[in-house]
């Protein structure tokens, strides 16, 4: 690991101006992705800026019904909320399948959010990478890419997203708040808040340089069955080869995200009005275009025979 400064901010305009005054700094909070990325040497601040002192750990009712989480929440604490259980246990049931119980009690909402992929070739500096060193290649294009993007990739980068908390925030349609370096305010929703990776893969998010993350909000509840079912090589600790996020109201309609499959949380509103039809017809939309390998070419019928199991429990269960 490469030698850093650090400091402490006590206020969101604070920790905007630190990172306005100090070029490539990072935040951190958790640390639990940024600290691995700079003991590999993906990651080389040459300054950390702590935010743990903001404030941003409370979860909040809002005047439209819904909910505001704090960027500092942690994972443990989110997935417990009785609100959250209650009203948006499709999110509940998504932190709790990721990580460890070790890595939910330090890992923040936001930072949850920004972790970067789990791709092999993306942590082994010796191999090519795109994301990693725009320009270099992508070894996963012709090496192992069982796991990888079988959507929105691109011959610059086929990695996926590995958060399991990111594809619930997306169903839910959750917004992103934000302050910038000049310490302006802006919302993000969920939909545009993730780039597909096109040329430029080391660009993951649509936010501006330096600018913090202080919420996401939640609107108001959306009635139906919530389900989160993940697919992965073992029952815990291993990120998803698929997972299918979905609401199914009783009506037969609902919402659907998936993981697994994207450089993002992979949402296509446009499939949903196809879900009273089965899980064929939603599947064929939600993956249309799809562009497989021979390794990960299974992920299409995983995709669908998850999304039918789900379609069916859905009918049995209460919301």
């Amino acid at each position: 690991m490469k030698s850093f400064t650090y400091e402490r901010a006590r206020t969101p305009a604070e920790a905007a101006q630190a990172m306005k005054r100090t070029p490539g700094a990072k935040f951190i909070a958790g640390g639990t992705n940024l600290l691995d990325l700079m003991k590999l040497q993906i990651e080389t601040p040459g300054h950390l800026i702590d935010v743990n002192g903001l404030g941003l750990d409370k979860i909040e009712a809002t005047d439209e019904g819904g909910l505001r989480v704090g960027a500092l929440v942690r994972n443990t604490d989110l997935a417990a909320d009785r609100r959250v259980r209650r009203e948006y246990a499709l999110l509940s049931r998504a932190l709790l399948a990721g990580a460890s119980g070790q890595l939910r009690n330090k890992a923040t909402t936001a930072g949850n959010l920004l972790q970067r992929t789990r791709c092999p070739y993306f942590y082994d500096t010796n191999q090519q990478c795109n994301k990693r060193q725009p320009g270099s290649g992508c070894g996963a294009l012709t090496g192992f890419n069982r796991q990888h993007a079988i959507v929105g990739a691109s011959d610059m980068c086929i990695a996926t997203h590995p958060s399991d908390m990111a594809v619930a925030m997306r169903a839910l349609d959750a917004t992103v708040e934000t302050v910038r370096t000049n310490g302006a305010a802006r919302t993000i929703p969920i939909a545009d808040f993730y780039r597909l990776p096109g040329s430029t893969p080391h660009l993951e998010t649509n936010l501006e340089p330096g600018e913090l993350i202080t919420a996401l909000t939640l609107p108001r509840p959306a009635g139906g069955t919530h389900v989160y079912h993940k697919v992965r090589d073992r029952s815990s600790y291993a990120f998803a080869l698929v997972s299918v996020a979905a609401i199914v109201r009783p009506d037969g309609s609902g919402r659907v995200a998936l993981g697994g499959v994207a450089h993002m949380p992979w949402r296509v509103e446009a499939a949903e009005p196809e879900m009273a039809r089965g899980a064929a017809a939603v599947t064929a939309r939600l993956l249309e275009g799809a562009r497989t390998t021979p390794q990960n070419a299974f992920k299409l019928p995983l995709v669908e025979r998850t999304l039918a199991a789900i379609l069916a429990d859905a009918r049995t269960t209460k919301p």
